[in-house]
């Protein structure tokens, strides 16, 4: 036997030495017997070690026999095989105790088998041997290869990394018994990657053995193999994959293809303008490929800006050009690495440069102004046309155009063809402190060429406004306050803008100063206190008393304003506190304001009250002047014995007027015409002009408007006019002949005392309006 087949043998004793028991030690122990009386048997097992390889193809296996001591061959013992396994994996010959497999194991599945053994006497059917615990081992054989759990791979290693650099490991797995011979003992090699990889045998780390270069090649492929039992003959193998990539480092610099760029730039351009564009490559990738462009000459004209996104350099203009004065620059821009390893600084020792020819181009510019922006102060009140300052501007071409001024968007200010701003109207600094205009200047000979600038006017302060009171205050003395006490803090404000911070003197009037009951003290902070200047004040006398106070601020020239203070004297009892005054005043404000609503109620209740008694006057008195249907009807009827002139009649007065007058009022809801039918008789005659009817109207309606007494409703008087050649001569009112023609007119009479009774209570609330009528 040689020593490879040795080995697994050598290794498997350790582990299945507690299953080797040859002899179990014979040992006494007292049993029982079924008359009751106690005896020492003895009793021992005796088997071979018993395990089982796997992967047997045959149906019937034996593995070992079970034997008990005391079996002396007697045909009388029977065995009997018990646990997980017995019956279905293996089998026991009951007569001699021999085991068998009837199964092929896998000892990846299960590895161990816990049986129990017993012997049974087949004559008294009872056991002679108590039961024991044996275990059946399956031994491993090599029928599982290698694998890589893991796999595909995939790892990433700088570019020129040095030979030797850990790049990944990786791992197989063998399912064989690693404590079975070599079975599980895996060895790796590497099947593709040479010669940039090598990997080592034992544990599967792949290191670097050649310098590569991203820039070449950035990824490569490598086949690993690993096979069990040391690479014997017989051994299993599994195969898995390793991408490697390999990441950038910075080893290459930004270099400009084009040696030389040309540019043009206009005179008028602004600012900031883009003048053009200019690249530089790098071969590495990401942050290592991120550059920065700038001019080499530290120029004041054009500057570089560098897109973050494409790379580019992009050129600007940093200080307007102009023609007249160069025509072009000769500028030259470099380009370097904006993240550079100080490893690789021997990679940028030099930075890559190219020139840029800037051509400029003439314009015709629009006017420019001597300043950005020009500030002008005025004192507020100035009359109109005050002069407020001068804005100038200049053609810079050669041709020199007069300039033309003008302001956006103002009326307060005019400004004339030399720049010079006036005001239109007296301003204000408490409506407007600060004016923003815009100027614009246009060349006269080219309209096109607009330029503006900003111009703020400030309105200064003139002390115009004195100050006063801050705060309307309801001071309160008690009767029983003592001399010295304070019972209000004043402060005061002043609508005028100040310079400096406001300061105010407070001082009591010429009057008070003289003979005073209180003093004040100035705190030299815009406050002042009231002090009592007495020993107590009575409420009776002097329930309400007053101070001047005069405060003065600091403007220039100072002002002064006359204060006065209310102070009421009220009882505050034993607490001499003017709190208790304040919460008095208080609650009797309250119920002063109470009583007021309380008055405003009852005017409202009457009033409503009254307007109810007037409509209900009325429909009594409709009810009245028109009956039901049956009832009797007075008439009036009125005869003259003159008979008009016909179409002869010149002098007759156009009653249309008359007429159309009383149907504009018909509408109105009291209206007296729609109530009385008044029977007008027009007259052909001869009457009086205009003037003398006119004149008549004129008298009612004064008697009208002047009658204190009239009724409140709604009255409509009508008159007719007879003409000249009429008998009566006048102008007469139906409505007087009412109460004498008809009885049943009579209620007119009663009515009209009630309502002049009721008229003149309310007075103006029943004036008659200008037109006659009662309102």
């Amino acid at each position: 036997m040689n020593g490879s087949s040795l080995l697994p043998f050598m290794l498997g004793i350790p582990l299945l030495w507690p299953c080797f028991r040859a002899i179990e030690n014979p040992k006494t122990e007292e049993v029982k017997h079924p008359t009751g009386s106690h005896s020492r048997v003895r009793r021992g097992w005796v088997w071979n070690q018993f395990f089982v390889p796997e992967e047997m193809n045959k149906s019937s296996h034996h593995i070992g026999q079970l034997r008990s001591d005391i079996d002396n061959g007697n045909t009388s013992f029977q065995y009997k095989l018990l646990g997980a396994g017995a019956g279905s994996v293996f089998v026991i010959d009951e007569r001699t105790g021999d085991i068998y497999a009837i199964q092929k194991l896998d000892r990846e599945e299960r590895s161990l088998y816990t049986l129990r053994a017993q012997v049974i006497d087949t004559a008294t059917g009872k056991a002679v041997e108590p039961e024991s615990e044996f275990v059946i081992r399956v031994s491993d054989v090599n029928d599982n290869e290698p694998k890589f759990l893991d796999g595909p791979y995939e790892a990433v290693v700088p570019e020129m990394s040095p030979e030797g650099t850990l790049v990944i490991q990786v791992t197989a797995s063998d399912a064989d018994d690693p404590s079975s011979g070599n079975n599980a003992r895996l060895l790796y090699n590497l099947l593709q990657g040479q010669p940039y990889f090598s990997i080592e045998p034992t544990t599967g780390v792949i290191r670097i053995s050649s310098v590569m270069d991203r820039e070449l090649q950035d990824e490569y492929w490598v086949i690993i193999q690993a096979k069990d039992m040391v690479g014997l003959p017989g051994a299993l193998s599994g195969t898995t994959s390793v991408l490697i990539k390999l990441s950038d480092i910075n080893d290459n610099k930004p270099i400009f293809k084009e040696s030389l760029y040309r540019m043009t730039i206009s005179e008028s351009a602004p600012t900031g303008t883009s003048v053009g564009k200019i690249k530089a490559y790098d071969n590495d990738i990401g942050e290592n490929a991120e550059m920065d462009y700038s001019i080499e000459d530290a120029s004041q004209t054009f500057d570089i800006i560098t897109n973050n996104e494409t790379q580019e350099g992009t050129v600007i203009l940093k200080k307007k050009v102009d023609f007249e004065h160069q025509n072009h620059y000769r500028i030259r821009a470099k380009v370097k690495n904006r993240n550079v390893d100080e490893q690789l600084m021997g990679y940028h020792a030099e930075a890559s440069t190219t020139l840029i020819r800037v051509q400029v181009e003439d314009a015709d510019e629009p006017p420019v102004f001597l300043r950005p922006d020009y500030i002008f102060d005025i004192l507020e009140g100035q009359p109109q046309g005050s002069w407020v300052g001068v804005v100038s501007a200049t053609d810079p071409d050669q041709r020199r155009s007069p300039i033309l001024y003008s302001i956006t968007g103002s009326r307060v200010f005019l400004i004339d063809d030399n720049g010079t701003i006036v005001t239109t109207t007296p301003l204000d600094r408490e409506s407007t402190a600060w004016y923003n205009l815009s100027i614009t200047a246009t060349e006269k000979y080219n309209a096109q060429q607009i330029s503006s600038v900003p111009v703020y006017v400030q309105v200064l302060d003139i002390n115009e406004h004195a100050p006063e009171f801050s705060d309307y205050y309801e001071t309160y003395v008690c009767e029983n306050a003592g001399s010295g006490q304070i019972i209000q803090t004043i402060s005061a404000v002043d609508r005028d803008d100040s310079i400096e911070d406001h300061h105010f003197d407070f001082n009591l009037s010429v009057e008070d100063s003289k003979n005073s009951s209180f003093t004040i003290t100035d705190n030299q902070d815009n406050t002042a206190v009231i002090l009592t200047n007495r020993n107590g004040f009575s409420l009776q006398e002097e329930p309400v008393l007053y101070v001047s106070i005069l405060i003065a601020d600091n403007g220039i020239p100072s002002l002064t304003s006359t204060n006065t203070l209310t102070i009421h004297v009220c009882d505050c009892g034993d607490s001499s506190s003017a709190r208790t005054c304040s919460s008095e005043g208080f609650m009797l404000s309250m119920g002063l304001r109470t009583k007021v609503i309380i008055a405003v109620l009852m005017c409202i209740v009457i009033i409503l009250g009254f307007i109810f008694l007037i409509l209900l006057l009325k429909q009594q008195r409709k009810q009245t002047l028109f009956p039901e249907k049956g009832e009797d009807f007075g008439e009036n009827v009125f005869r003259y014995d003159e008979e008009g002139g016909g179409e002869a009649d010149t002098e007759a007065f156009d009653m249309g007027t008359l007429r159309s007058g009383a149907v504009l009022r018909e509408p109105r809801s009291r209206k007296r015409a729609a109530q009385v039918r008044s029977l007008y008789r027009q007259s052909l005659q001869v009457g009086p002009d205009s003037a003398v009817f006119r004149k008549f109207i004129l008298e009612k309606l004064e008697e009208a408007n002047t009658d204190p007494c009239a009724p409140p409703f709604d009255s409509l008087q009508t008159y007719a006019f007879e003409g000249t050649g009429s008998l009566a001569g006048s102008l007469s009112s139906i409505g007087s002949a009412l109460s004498d023609r008809d009885e049943n007119y009579d209620y007119l009479n009663e009515l009209g005392p009630r309502f002049k009774r009721l008229a003149c209570m309310f007075g103006s609330a029943t004036q008659p309006n200008n037109q006659g009528f009662f309102n």
